[in-house]
């Protein structure tokens, strides 16, 4: 940001905007006796922790994915984003690193929901020096937050032709929520280097592994309890909703209708054949379940189209767990007449066969997509 804090020995940066990199600088003294600018690739989610390691910048000078693995914490460890057992999560993070022999300690990590908000806003026209002074005025009125409780940043898309106006893209965070995330990182002995928004690390894979076709595309991450809907219009991000919907829902009904536990429902959900519930009835379930996502989902896209009614969505690519359920791919694509396809985040990475399954890539592929563009992420980024 605009500040000049060289004063202090180090930063920690909330990087948003794909890869043009808004930054929210939150400025700390904490050492970083290092030399190597790679991360560790972070996503901590509510139900599972996913870790990344790669190698190499740019697909042309080979992209290696060097570790990866992935930890399940306790229900209620983390709710909405917000951190309610820290000890329980620290205590995954450092196993999670022990197990996959990851000794990496600067780390990249991701926010999202409801303490994170991304507006594209018009503003008049002006240049970027003189935003920084305005922009704190200009926000208020677009954050349903005190804006002394947040990290700010923005970035100008362009100037509106035959006016004096220009787009906005402004991006919040609660300094609550990325406070805690730090504190938290700090207690499992890392180094916080980066805190990224979760679309925008979607859509910095994405745009890794998928040639850009000039043509509107949606990201959709269906986690175990929040759903982010990126809109891309070429590969600039125009539309960006966190709604609280997820995988834990089919998962509940599931322990309602037969009396498990929430793992033997995560189970039971992806079983071909089981014992514990009729085919029909698990369906049933799913079939509910994701048409209540569609609808959600399907709000979201005619927003977008009031709009850009001429510019329809193409293809819509899906992550998180939700992105395995073939029901949901099905009656997502006829909902909008959109192409629906999983997406691989480790598509243009090179894989040791030796040391990483191919089946389980493909499986763990859509939940892998976040974790996988923060590892992308460099110390250096700005």
């Amino acid at each position: 940001m605009a500040q000049n804090l060289q004063s202090l020995s180090s930063t920690i940066k909330v990087l948003v905007g794909g890869n043009k990199n808004i930054v929210i600088e939150k400025w700390f003294s904490i050492m970083l006796f290092t030399k190597k600018n790679h991360l560790v690739g972070l996503d901590i989610g509510s139900r599972t922790i996913k870790a990344a390691e790669i190698r190499g910048l740019k697909k042309d000078a080979g992209l290696t994915l060097k570790r990866f693995g992935t930890i399940d914490i306790p229900r209620g460890a983390i709710e909405e984003g917000s951190i309610k057992k820290p000890e329980e999560i620290v205590d995954a993070i450092k196993l999670l690193f022990k197990t996959y022999g990851i000794r990496e300690h600067n780390v990249a990590v991701s926010i999202g929901g409801y303490s994170v908000i991304v507006k594209k806003i018009t503003l008049q026209s002006m240049t970027e020096e003189q935003l920084n002074k305005t922009i704190h005025f200009d926000a208020e009125q677009y954050i349903p937050f005190d804006i002394n409780d947040v990290n700010l940043d923005f970035q100008i898309l362009g100037n509106i032709e035959n006016t004096d106006c220009m787009n906005v893209l402004l991006v919040a965070a609660k300094k609550e929520m990325v406070d805690g995330y730090i504190s938290l990182l700090e207690m499992a002995n890392l180094n916080p280097c980066i805190i990224d928004v979760d679309a925008f690390a979607l859509q910095n894979i994405f745009e890794i592994n998928y040639e850009s076709k000039n043509e509107n595309v949606a990201l959709i991450d269906i986690g175990a309890s929040k759903t982010s809907l990126n809109i891309l219009k070429g590969k600039d991000s125009v539309f960006i909703r966190d709604v609280s919907l997820g995988c834990d829902q089919i998962n509940q009904k599931i322990v309602n209708l037969v009396d498990c536990t929430n793992d033997e429902a995560e189970q039971i959900k992806f079983s071909e054949n089981t014992d514990r519930i009729s085919a029909e009835d698990l369906t049933e379930i799913v079939t509910t379940v994701v048409t209540d996502w569609c609808t959600e989902i399907q709000r979201a896209v005619e927003f977008f189209y009031s709009t850009y009614p001429d510019d329809p969505i193409k293809t819509i690519f899906l992550s998180g767990g939700g992105g395995n359920i073939k029901k949901f791919r099905q009656l997502l694509a006829t909902e909008t007449t959109a192409k629906v396809m999983t997406i691989n985040p480790f598509k243009a990475f090179y894989l040791d066969k030796n040391s990483f399954d191919s089946s389980y890539i493909k499986q763990i592929g859509p939940q892998a997509a976040i974790c996988m563009g923060l590892a992308t992420r460099r110390v250096d980024d700005k």
